[in-house]
């Protein structure tokens, strides 16, 4: 008797166990995601009120992961109304132009403790690969995200004009985030 591909396959998964990514959505009220970038040798920092992350992971599986983050740049918030004005500007996020920015990783690997997406980074028009490394901790039906990386702010054209030179503002730009996620709902 010849089955089914398809049948040999359900069967197959079945026997072996194969796990599938679950899909997850964040809680805004347990997620924050910082920035800080250094005015002269004082961090400086700020936050992004404005943001979303969806995930397909398997711990156990991270090869077959996903992780899409939406951030709307105009919720910048570096604690002072004047800086905020001036960061939402044509030399900084260029607000006007570019409200969103967006990170795509379709590669997720294991690296020792902790995991690492490698994806692109879209921020003010410009497309640069990133990796994120971060550690993931799952909690009953939810699970949390923490992690830190840095970001050049040259090649994004962040800081243009008089603030291009790296003596004031400098070049990088530290990311730091805490994201609390739930099963998505089908």
């Amino acid at each position: 008797m010849k089955w089914p591909a398809r049948v040999v396959v359900l069967l197959a998964s079945a026997a072996f166990g194969v796990v599938h990514a679950t899909d997850w959505s964040m809680d805004p009220s347990g997620s924050r995601l910082e920035f800080i970038a250094r005015f002269e040798t004082v961090p400086a920092p700020g936050v992004f009120k404005d943001f979303d992350v969806r995930a397909r992971f398997d711990p156990q599986s991270p090869a077959d992961g996903r992780l899409d983050v939406l951030i709307r740049v105009a919720g910048a918030d570096m604690a002072s109304a004047d800086i905020n004005k001036a960061i939402a500007g044509a030399e900084w996020f260029d607000v006007a132009r570019y409200p969103q920015a967006e990170f795509h990783a379709t590669e997720i690997a294991r690296a020792a403790q902790r995991f690492v997406a490698r994806g692109t980074l879209t921020l003010k028009g410009v497309q640069q690969p990133v990796e994120v490394p971060f550690e993931w901790t799952p909690a009953g039906e939810g699970a949390t995200m923490v992690g830190e990386f840095v970001v050049k702010r040259a090649p994004f054209r962040i800081g243009t004009g008089e603030w291009a030179a790296t003596d004031v503002i400098g070049p990088d730009v530290v990311i730091k985030f805490r994201v609390r996620l739930r099963k998505a709902e089908r």
